[in-house]
């Protein structure tokens, strides 16, 4: 019973860290705040472009200007973006000391003419509401904000995807992390305007760092500008890799560790204390016939039950694995410790066919 009692303890702080802090409703239209500019990087990105560009096209409240950044694709990124009749701006070869997607950003900012800027990643899917919910939430707001996409899955291995997702929605929606003065952004969905960006010095200010959403989110409370995040569910969505499980694991590997050093403290351990409980929990197969197989069966399903909860607002994962999420865990684990070799041995992280330096070196 000890053991029971035990786990659901640590099963209990994944509620003190979630909160449902989805875009707020906008019942009636409010004037248009500016001209709204939208910037995506894209490096070889032809096949999640079509969806972004279609969804941008279909929106209720229209922006004014779309720029893709062409970020030297070497497949057909820039035909599609000119077949969907928006600004394509070719990436310039890469000075030093700025990672790739940085000087892709910087520079479609450049060709922007907007007071309002929204920075969306080529995989993101948009509801047709999606840009006035968001430009009323950030007037509401003030400051910048930022969202973390309803995850959309096709694959099983796209579905062991499950438990990183919890934890990234548990970074960014934790309670702890309102004071955090590192609350970083989730870089997948930005919209801020155009002064606040230019106080905050935008991704100039962030140009050698890895995880340029969550050190641009401290840029700006660094220069007094409030940042909030919300959850995507019903509003913005995206499919993260497509690609295949190596890309999966690469994307996910880069932030990995890296990201735990930006969080506060008392996050960083609630996510940890959930994390041992799941794991324990997860033991009970190997537990069967010993003494502990009906209290971990039972902190099991307690997980499982939780995990479904979360899932209406992490993604659509299918039904067995977030009933088997052991799976999921394992896989966390792997990608967790693929990513320390990355940083701590290798000191670089592989993207897109690059090799990003750890501590603020270059691209190669």
């Amino acid at each position: 019973m000890g053991i029971l009692i035990l786990i659901t303890l640590l099963c209990a702080s994944g509620l003190i860290l979630f909160r449902r802090n989805t875009v707020p409703a906008v019942r009636r239209p409010s004037p248009a705040p500016g001209k709204l500019s939208v910037i995506i990087p894209a490096r070889n990105e032809e096949r999640n472009l079509p969806y972004l560009l279609e969804s941008l096209q279909a929106q209720s409240y229209r922006p004014f200007e779309i720029i893709v950044v062409d970020d030297f694709s070497e497949d057909r990124t820039r035909a599609v973006a000119e077949s969907c009749g928006v600004k394509v701006v070719a990436n310039t070869p890469l000075p030093p000391g700025w990672t790739g997607k940085n000087w892709a950003v910087w520079n479609g900012y450049a060709h922007a003419t907007g007071d309002v800027i929204a920075f969306l990643d080529a995989d993101v899917r948009l509801a047709p509401d999606a840009l006035q919910w968001l430009l009323a939430a950030r007037e509401r707001a003030g400051g910048v904000i930022s969202v973390v996409p309803y995850h959309h899955t096709e694959k099983f291995y796209e579905r062991l995807a499950l438990i990183p997702n919890i934890l990234g929605i548990f970074a960014f929606t934790s309670p702890f992390e309102r004071t955090n003065p590192k609350k970083g952004l989730y870089g997948s969905c930005i919209l801020t305007t155009r002064a606040d960006y230019e106080k905050a010095k935008g991704h100039e200010g962030v140009k050698s760092e890895v995880l340029d959403d969550l050190s641009l989110g401290a840029k700006f409370g660094e220069a007094g500008i409030p940042v909030t995040n919300f959850i995507g569910r019903g509003l913005v969505s995206f499919r993260m890799y497509p690609g295949g499980i190596r890309s999966e694991v690469q994307g996910f590997g880069k932030s990995a560790v890296l990201s735990t050093g930006l969080l506060s403290l008392k996050t960083i351990l609630l996510i940890a204390a959930w994390l041992i409980g799941l794991i324990a929990a997860e033991a009970a197969p190997f537990a069967l016939h010993t003494p502990y197989a009906l209290p971990l069966a039972a902190g099991y399903l307690l997980y499982t039950l939780q995990i479904f909860y979360f899932v209406k607002y992490a993604g659509r994962f299918g039904k067995i694995v977030p009933i088997l999420h052991l799976l999921s865990t394992a896989f966390f684990l792997f990608v967790m410790l693929y990513s320390l070799y990355q940083v701590v041995f290798k000191r670089r992280v592989a993207w897109k066919g690059r090799h990003i330096r750890v501590g603020g070196r270059q691209d190669r």
